[in-house]
């Protein structure tokens, strides 16, 4: 009986061990050269833009922010502090108000 089992046990582990299977060829990497459009512009309106130009371009195109439509002023500031607490914008206090009155001015509703 135990030679049984023994034979058995072997003839299970050849079945179980995994063949021996030749890799296939790995496909070639490929380098892809992406050009992306100019970043340069900013937001339009000398230094009544420079708080919006420098806390906002890190992340977003003026012409993204721009191309947006016109919202009420609370809409503008809820956008601002969204920025600010979701994802982490590292605007500073002072720069806030700036930035609303700007977006408020330029891309706001009457």
């Amino acid at each position: 009986m135990g030679k049984h089992v023994l034979i058995m046990g072997l003839l299970m582990g050849a079945i179980l061990l995994p063949s021996q299977t030749w890799p296939e060829e790995l496909p070639a990497l490929k380098s892809v050269h992406v050009e992306l459009p100019s970043g340069d512009s900013q937001f339009p309106g000398g230094a009544g833009a420079d708080a919006i130009n420098n806390n906002c371009l890190a992340c977003h195109s003026a012409d993204m922010v721009l191309n947006q439509p016109a919202l009420p002023r609370a809409t503008w500031e809820a956008e601002v502090h969204k920025m600010i607490n979701a994802y982490k914008a590292p605007i500073d206090n002072a720069d806030i108000a700036p930035i609303v009155d700007y977006l408020a001015r330029t891309k706001g509703t009457n």
